[in-house]
């Protein structure tokens, strides 16, 4: 199945046109709003490198079901 989005907004110029199964793959920083420091800083912190081990991260997604929880319950 070809899954297709437009994700333009969330990454930096030189990743817009990767690949989903790619972008798993790229550094952190490739997401818009992440400077270098961020990510060296998730990668001291948390082993975070790419966007895969963001997204996977079981603090990050702890934080993400809470506040979806939170939001739907208001």
């Amino acid at each position: 199945m070809t899954i297709s989005a437009n994700l333009d907004k969330l990454l930096d110029k030189q990743y817009e046109q990767q690949d989903l199964h790619d972008l798993v793959n790229a550094p952190v920083h490739a997401i818009a709003g992440i400077s270098t420091a961020d990510a060296q800083a998730l990668e001291k912190a948390f082993a975070i490198k790419t966007i895969g081990d963001l997204g996977r991260n079981e603090y990050i997604r702890a934080a993400t079901a809470i506040a979806a929880l939170a939001d739907a319950s208001k």
